[in-house]
């Protein structure tokens, strides 16, 4: 008969713990447990991990979110479909207007409108340029992050140049709320395409700056290479988007594989990594940068002439002449402002390939210009989940690279 036999003091329990767990293949060591964030610079806005640490060596990691969590999904149930535009301006508050864009074709396809070529080829010129300026962001942070501040300086100097196009186009730097249901504020005004030229210009020397700074930088590789590997079986099981799922080795582009605003007509690559590590997501927004400026290009050479906006006489403004002047568009013109687009009954769901990955939107209709529910799918949120999974095995200091490697929004990822 086996006789069971229990240590009676602390430390023989103790020894008999570390046993199992260098059986078990776990680090021994007293455990520590640290907060990092939601105040941490390097956590790129209030996010909070709890670290568990054996010495410097992360044994496991609890992403905590939550802290900007504003409601965003139930306040645009209580309003009108054109009246939540300025709150995605507030999701990814990097490319707002990219965020504008696909709420606005989400809610086009529930109606099953259509903008017209011009309509489409000038959001398509708002979301390059969102990536364009949201990736700088991400590379130059990245960097600074690590250590190489000259570089956080040559992309802001860029985007700020970027901003300058956007006040332009919409009237604000930040918070742009350019795109309406069914078009544009306005058409392009007209000095806007000369400086857009002469931005590309002087763009494309500075990103092969950025690049002969960092991809053949010893210190930068150190950091990067073999960091925070994302498996292509691990980014597809965490429904990853975007530049971390093609830096681990997906060619998946939403532009590519489901074309929306006629970006199928349109010649560019889609940069994928071989590795997956911190140093291979950095890579390929280096090079979405080259193919953004490559698609703005074409844009510029064929844009089309004509409206830009969506036309319906039941379910679109009238002119401002003609509220003026006639008494039946004046009172069209109140029903549409007051109760919003009459939408159909159904549901749809519209993603589009943002700068962060596939941004999309779920809206369940019961007619009315309200929506009965509006679910958001953002890249941020869903990016970060692996962070449990990846950051175990590296030391502190590569949690700095891994989350700059991932270039999330912490106003997106909360909603």
């Amino acid at each position: 008969m086996a006789t069971t036999i229990e240590h009676p003091d602390t430390a023989a329990r103790n020894l008999e713990q570390a046993r199992k767990a260098q059986e078990a293949g776990e680090l021994l060591g007293e455990r520590l447990t640290l907060n990092m964030g939601p105040s941490h610079p390097s956590t790129h806005g209030v996010l909070r991990i709890v670290l568990e640490l054996d010495g410097e060596v992360i044994t496991k990691a609890t992403p905590d979110i939550g802290y900007l969590h504003r409601g965003d999904e139930k306040i645009a149930e209580n309003m009108q479909y054109n009246q939540f535009v300025p709150y995605t301006d507030r999701l990814d508050y990097l490319a707002p207007i990219a965020n504008n864009v696909a709420y606005a074709l989400a809610v086009e396809k529930l109606m099953g409108w259509e903008l017209p070529p011009r309509g489409k080829a000038i959001r398509v010129i708002c979301c390059e340029l969102a990536r364009i300026s949201s990736h700088l962001v991400g590379v130059g942070c990245m960097a600074m992050d690590l250590g190489a501040t000259t570089v956080f300086l040559y992309t802001f100097y860029e985007r700020e140049k970027i901003y300058n196009l956007v006040e332009l186009l919409s009237g604000a730097r930040f918070t742009t709320n350019y795109t309406r249901v069914g078009g544009q504020t306005r058409d392009l005004p007209e000095p806007f395409i000369p400086q857009l030229r002469e931005f590309l210009t002087g763009y494309k020397p500075v990103v092969e700056e950025v690049d002969k700074l960092l991809t053949r930088n010893r210190i930068f590789i150190d950091r990067c290479k073999d960091v925070g590997v994302i498996s292509k079986e691990d980014a597809i099981a965490y429904a990853l988007s975007g530049p971390n799922l093609r830096g681990a080795g997906i060619e998946h582009d939403l532009r590519r594989k489901h074309p929306y605003l006629d970006y199928q007509n349109y010649d560019f690559e889609i940069p994928v990594g071989t590795v997956g590590d911190a140093f291979d997501r950095y890579l390929v927004r280096m090079e979405e940068m080259r193919q953004s400026e490559r698609i703005l290009e074409q844009v510029l050479e064929k844009l089309p002439l004509g409206p830009v906006n969506y036309v319906d006489p039941k379910q679109t403004l009238p002119p401002k002449v003609e509220v003026l002047t006639k008494m039946e568009e004046l009172i069209h013109h109140f029903i549409l402002v007051t109760e919003g687009v009459d939408a159909p009954v159904g549901e749809v769901y519209f993603a589009a390939e943002n700068p962060k990955g596939e941004l999309g939107f779920y809206i369940s209709s019961k007619g009315g210009g309200v929506p009965y529910r509006l679910k958001i799918r953002s890249p941020s949120f869903v990016n970060l989940s692996i962070l449990s999974k990846i950051l175990p095995g590296h030391m502190i200091s590569d949690v700095v690279t891994i989350l700059g490697s991932l270039d999330f929004v912490m106003g997106e990822c909360d909603r």
